[in-house]
């Protein structure tokens, strides 16, 4: 029997919700697969940790992940897929499979411009992640109307295909030196001596022969040491974070180049042992300030004149 009448909302379901959603998460893993591989090659403190801490919290990383999955459709992709079946319909007579797409490469243009224009570095940063971000919602708009009976069977396959292959070539890739692993610059103790600065004004001064002077260096980061009370960041009010004097400095090379640290011991200091990072040309010496899951850095770099 021949339907009439108005169209079928079936789109509108709570079958069309569930598979975005799953698409979302599927893409919310591939992108998660993608950051470690990349973060992997770029300049990075060695802490470690963070990678570690959310393997663990994985279980809670993944309801978090669907409740976010499932308010980027009723807000985005919901939006899109009635977006694409108005303008079919009033230009084209059904729905356009194209919006998504269209609107995902104008409002990257758009975006690049506007940035550009305001005098952005970061505009091609920004378009590509605004591109990247168009094209993970248009995918679950793409696939809002299927009206495949075992579309959830082949879409969990390819993507978690997708997100294996991915895996995959990124271990080779590493594997292999075609992507660059990120390593700190192996230095020996000649590579130390010099002047280094914070860029805040605070200096410190190594000598070949083990003296370091240090003039007005953070001594105030927040680093808690349950044996140490110079670094408790509940010390006394008012205490002068500035650190100035004389002492001495040893370098360790540790295990490997991520177990490099320089030691130094100035009274009323309270240094922890300062890591090693940048790269061959540009080394840093490096403290955490807090949690070092932050990666939030108090860094010295060479100032200029050093040898």
């Amino acid at each position: 029997m021949e339907k009439t009448g108005r169209p079928e909302k079936e789109w509108l379901s709570e079958r069309s919700v569930n598979l975005s959603t799953l698409v979302l998460l599927l893409e919310a893993m591939l992108a998660y697969v993608v950051s470690l591989v990349y973060g992997v090659t770029q300049e990075s403190p060695n802490a470690g940790v963070g990678t570690g801490m959310s393997i663990i919290f994985l279980p809670v990383l993944a309801v978090f992940a669907a409740v976010i999955a499932g308010a980027l459709t009723v807000l985005l992709v919901l939006p899109t897929a009635w977006l694409s079946e108005v303008l079919g319909r009033r230009f084209g007579g059904r729905e356009a499979w194209w919006v998504p797409v269209a609107a995902g490469a104008v409002s990257v243009v758009i975006v690049a411009v506007a940035v550009a224009r305001a005098g952005n570095p970061g505009a091609g940063a920004l378009a590509l992640g605004w591109s990247l971000t168009t094209a993970a919602l248009s995918v679950p708009a793409l696939l809002w109307r299927s009206r495949r009976e075992r579309i959830f069977k082949p879409v969990i396959l390819w993507g978690v295909a997708a997100i294996v292959l991915t895996a995959v070539l990124g271990g080779v890739g590493l594997g292999t030196g075609v992507l660059k692993e990120y390593q700190p610059p192996a230095l020996a103790p000649a590579d130390i001596v010099g002047r280094w600065s914070d860029g805040q004004g605070g200096t410190v001064t190594f000598t070949a022969d083990g003296r370091v002077t240090a003039v007005d260096l953070d001594d105030d980061l927040g680093s808690w040491d349950p044996e140490d009370d110079s670094t408790d960041p509940d010390g006394p009010e008012g205490a002068d974070s500035r650190c100035s004097g004389q002492g001495t400095w040893t370098y360790e090379p540790g295990g490997n180049r991520r177990a490099q640290e320089v030691d130094m011991s100035i009274e009323w200091c309270g240094f922890a042992p300062w890591n090693v990072g940048g790269t061959d040309s540009r080394p840093t010496l490096y403290q955490y300030i807090g949690d070092p899951d932050s990666w939030d850095l108090y860094v010295l770099r060479r100032a200029g004149g050093s040898p």
